[in-house]
């Protein structure tokens, strides 16, 4: 298993579990057997350019999505602050305006949440 095929396979199981989806829904909404698909997701297979654009269509992404690793290493804690930011600043550039305006408005009352508890956490001390 090379380190690369081992990085698409991550991708696709996390965004799998993004959507909530199991190996055999993947599997059926993307016209693969489940255990050909979660030898995909081990980095088992020399997957074919046919059932990558099947998986890429069934999750619904931008076919850059499947090889941003990034998203894998923030969700695992390992990326750095800039990797963080940018990897946010990809998943709002494929919304709509709506979405990017609603997330926005999300984070600020999330913010205002930790310069809250921030602030009574220093004024007990």
């Amino acid at each position: 298993m090379s380190a690369f095929s081992y990085s698409v396979g991550n991708r696709i199981r996390a965004l799998r579990k993004q959507r909530g989806w199991t190996q055999e829904q993947l599997a059926e909404k993307a016209n693969l057997h489940y255990s050909y698909l979660s030898s995909m997701e081990r980095g088992e297979r020399n997957v074919s350019i046919d059932s990558l654009e099947k998986v890429i269509n069934a999750l619904k992404i931008n076919p850059m999505q499947i090889f941003n690793f990034m998203d894998t290493e923030v969700l695992e804690g390992t990326a750095d602050k800039e990797s963080t930011l940018q990897a946010i600043n990809a998943l709002l550039q494929v919304r709509n305006t709506d979405e990017v305006k609603m997330v926005y408005r999300i984070l600020i009352d999330m913010l205002e949440t930790f310069n809250g508890n921030s602030n009574n956490t220093n004024n007990s001390t």
